[in-house]
């Protein structure tokens, strides 16, 4: 696979756009035409380019074509690509998303704590509001008279 012809077959944003229809299931070409928006000359042009590339293949039906993505040249992309990305700073990355998502849990952690807080605040003043008027109330209360009669 020449990685040159792939990437001059990415690099125009047509043939991404069709890539990214394909992704999901193999199409017809005038599924992708609906799709795009695009002319079937043009569609039909940018798919003979990533053919050429080995990014997807054609399978006849009839007198409809379909295509789909070749996984496998993808798959030997990424490899070739993997050779280029240093070990430590995926790493680094890693480290730092979770001190990102540490200091996104702490600061969700004391806004929820701030928030409780207020919240047992209005709840104890509500209650205290209500016990009181309970009690005013329990002491207008006539007092029961026990005992016998005379």
């Amino acid at each position: 696979m020449a990685h040159d012809d792939i990437f001059s077959a990415l690099a125009d944003p047509t043939r991404r756009r069709l890539l990214q229809t394909l992704r999901a299931e193999a199409c017809s070409v005038g599924f992708l035409v609906d799709s795009l928006g695009v002319s079937q000359p043009t569609v039909s042009k940018h798919l003979k380019v990533l053919r050429e590339a080995g990014l997807v293949s054609m399978r006849a039906d009839g007198q409809r074509r379909f295509y789909a993505l070749e996984l496998p040249a993808f798959h030997d992309l990424r490899e070739w690509l993997e050779d280029f990305l240093p070990q430590a700073p995926v790493q680094n990355l890693v480290a730092v998303g979770s001190y990102e998502n540490e200091v996104v849990h702490n600061e969700i952690s004391q806004q929820a704590t701030a928030a409780a807080q207020q919240l047992g605040r209005s709840v104890g003043r509500g209650l205290e509001q209500v016990t009181g008027r309970a009690q005013d109330f329990l002491e207008r209360l006539p007092k029961p008279k026990f005992g016998r009669k005379r």
